[in-house]
């Protein structure tokens, strides 16, 4: 038996909000915006209300642990890694109620995997909490550069995702 997204948000506690990351492969930048999220939550006391995912746009990595270079930038910053590789699909759109697409072309393919308009309008770029100045913009992919550019993911994500929780907490009544 199929439910439908009101029967779904009945079935599960109304304060929960469910929150998916996504980038292409789901090894980098997704990872480590999840990561940072759960350490925002966790610090926030939240946990009971907010549940954090990553999936990737493409198949490439299901099944891996992220990117050392991303494991190691977290790590050093106190932040773990802990998912798993995986494939959004249709049906995740179902259980999250916020779709964070780290660039342009990763948001194309998730309007494109939306059912309908309330889908579509569900899912935006992360970087559109880091601040209106920068809502547009895309977080960049550092998979074929140096270090450098995992620090400078592990910074925007890190930003974006503090104006994320705070977006949450208004939106949610979660102050």
């Amino acid at each position: 038996m199929n439910a439908t997204r009101d029967e779904e948000r009945e079935e599960r506690s109304p304060e929960l909000v469910r929150v998916c990351f996504v980038c292409l492969g789901n090894i980098c930048r997704s990872p480590t915006a999840e990561g940072i999220m759960q350490s925002l939550v966790r610090e926030a006391g939240l946990e009971a209300h907010i549940e954090v995912d990553s999936a990737g746009t493409d198949a490439f990595h299901v099944g891996e642990r992220p990117d050392p270079r991303s494991r190691s930038t977290a790590e050093g910053r106190g932040v773990s890694l802990p998912s798993i590789g995986r494939r959004f699909e249709a049906r995740d759109f179902d259980r999250f109620d916020y779709v964070l697409a780290m660039d342009h072309e990763n948001l194309e393919r998730l309007h494109a995997r939306a059912r309908n308009d309330a889908e579509r309008a569900r899912t935006v770029l992360l970087r559109h909490f880091e601040g209106p100045e920068r809502g547009d913009e895309a977080v960049p992919d550092p998979y074929y550069g140096g270090p450098d550019g995992f620090d400078e993911v592990f910074d925007i994500c890190e930003r974006s995702c503090r104006g994320l929780l705070a977006h949450i907490r208004r939106e949610h009544g979660l102050e």
